[in-house]
């Protein structure tokens, strides 16, 4: 078995939940309250600030020119295809750019990307992988489902674009490459290293579920 399978099947509890969230079948139905999409649109775009981060830190730690270059490539599509994507989204609502990038991180926000950005720090690349692969490898199967269940998702004149980015050959084939980086890097580990690899991957899967949870129900700071 791969490794990226005993992943998969350790976290399919947590993700089985997060597919079924409601915000999550909100966007398939194109249902989901219009606020709440706006409160996801600002907290992802500050999330995806710090993500970016984790992908400069791979191409630091890649051992090799064309992994550095996959890395590097990732930092772009980020930078330049997602973010762009909430740039877009939220000018329909009449949220300035520089309103976009003022936007505070929750608790919930703030700790997720802590996180990872201290594994990407402190950790080895194969660690860092494992910490940032649930978001993309999670919103890769989300959006596949969506348009699988509701065939028209992708046309909806509001989150159409969302299930278009998410199911694209382009974010799938890097999602895809992580996966393999990771089944490669992780060959003749002691079970001891993969369990800490696997502790990364459950957090993090643990944390996507949060925050869909957070735009969904608003969480916020208490005060």
């Amino acid at each position: 078995m791969k490794f990226s399978q005993r992943l998969h099947e350790k976290v399919n509890e947590i993700w089985k939940k997060t597919h079924q969230h409601p915000f999550v079948d909100g966007l398939g139905k194109g249902d989901l309250p219009i606020e709440s999409f706006i409160r996801y649109m600002k907290q992802d775009y500050v999330f995806l600030i710090e993500y970016s981060k984790l992908f400069a830190f791979g191409a630091v730690k890649a051992r090799d020119l064309d992994t550095m270059a996959a890395f590097a490539k990732l930092l772009h599509e980020t930078m330049h295809g997602e973010m762009e994507l909430h740039r877009m989204y939220v000018a329909r609502f009449g949220i300035t750019h520089q309103q976009l990038e003022e936007t505070k991180p929750t608790p919930i926000n703030l700790a997720y990307t802590r996180y990872m950005l201290n594994v990407a720090q402190n950790g080895s690349l194969e660690e860092l992988i494992s910490a940032l692969l649930p978001c993309m490898w999670s919103y890769w199967e989300i959006s596949k489902m969506l348009a699988d269940k509701y065939p028209e998702a992708s046309e909806h004149p509001m989150y159409g674009d969302w299930i278009k980015m998410y199911t694209s050959d382009e974010f799938g084939s890097l999602a895809i490459w992580l996966i393999g980086l990771l089944d490669q890097l992780a060959e003749g580990k002691s079970e001891r290293e993969l369990t800490m690899l696997e502790e990364h991957f459950l957090t993090t899967s643990r944390f996507e579920y949060m925050f869909w949870d957070m735009v969904y129900e608003g969480v916020d700071w208490p005060v």
